[in-house]
């Protein structure tokens, strides 16, 4: 259940703060028992010819596209490209905007995320979201801040005193919380309190995180543990970041996907993208002659 106090914004945000494996409940089936050392590993993504549309608008223009796992990729292009918006329908909350649709395949291992059968809810646990913007839950502490999606999953008690620290550890804040876990979550910092978002990501073991510019709104320092954090993670998940910040892309990813206009320029390994893209358009904006 979910705690009263919890507005309906934190509602949506749990739901989207990454879930157990929960392959066989987002397809509609019995819940597994139990997460292996296997599962808990990366899982491919596969978009195949999406579009998506704001009303009329088409803002996504069939765009398909492969994530390896346990890799980063880098989405990067001008504001308006279309990048958050495909992470967004990765997870389904692009349909959580009045008028917005999506159509296409998105594929998680096996998975189809569209399928007509399947749990948005239990997609959007397998696939955590990390926001631009810290978004710790105002009226929470931070103990509750990183049970908040493992309460929604069932667990509790020693479970919880148990994983939370776990995930407090898994993102290097453990330390420098410990003593402050009744504390609430918007005491942080700004660097503190994206790593507790990820710490209630990670928490309920996701299969892929998605970043939407997550140290737009950070400190060199703080971006920096981020990077740090985001090359520890992709031991155990596939991620995908937006980035606008060339040099986070080239530092962080394996591979790096180029947009304009809502359509895939250029998709390869990170240093091709930057030392010797395919495509004119490519070399122009990782040169800084427009964007």
């Amino acid at each position: 259940m979910i705690p009263p106090e919890t507005t309906s914004k934190e509602q949506t945000d749990m739901s989207t703060a990454g879930g157990p494996s929960e392959r066989s409940q987002a397809a509609g089936e019995a819940p597994a028992t139990g997460v292996s050392e296997k599962q808990r590993t990366g899982h491919t993504v596969k978009v195949k010819d999406l579009h998506a549309y704001y009303g009329s608008h088409h803002s996504i223009k069939g765009v398909s596209v492969d994530f390896p796992a346990n890799e980063v990729t880098a989405i990067i292009g001008p504001s308006g490209s279309g990048k958050s918006t495909v992470v967004r329908c990765i997870n389904r909350m692009h349909e959580e905007i009045p008028g917005a649709r999506a159509e296409g395949s998105v594929m998680l291992d096996d998975l189809d995320v569209y399928d007509t059968a399947a749990d948005v809810t239990a997609v959007r646990r397998l696939i955590g979201m990390v926001f631009q913007k810290p978004n710790p839950f105002p009226t929470m502490s931070i103990f509750d801040n990183v049970a908040a999606g493992l309460r929604l999953t069932g667990t509790r008690g020693s479970d919880l005193k148990e994983l939370v620290p776990r995930s407090l550890q898994a993102v290097g804040l453990w330390d420098e919380v410990k003593d402050r876990l009744q504390e609430p979550g918007i005491g942080l910092s700004g660097g503190q309190q994206q790593r507790l978002c990820i710490a209630r990501t990670v928490a309920v073991e996701p299969e892929v995180i998605l970043m939407d510019e997550p140290c737009s709104a950070l400190d060199p320092i703080a971006t920096l543990r981020i990077e740090e954090l985001i090359d520890e993670l992709k031991e155990r998940y596939t991620i995908v970041i937006v980035t606008h910040n060339m040099q986070q892309a080239a530092r962080v990813a394996n591979s790096t996907l180029f947009m304009l206009d809502g359509e895939v320029i250029e998709h390869d390994e990170t240093n091709k993208i930057f030392t010797n893209p395919g495509d004119e358009r490519t070399e122009r904006y990782v040169t800084g002659k427009f964007g």
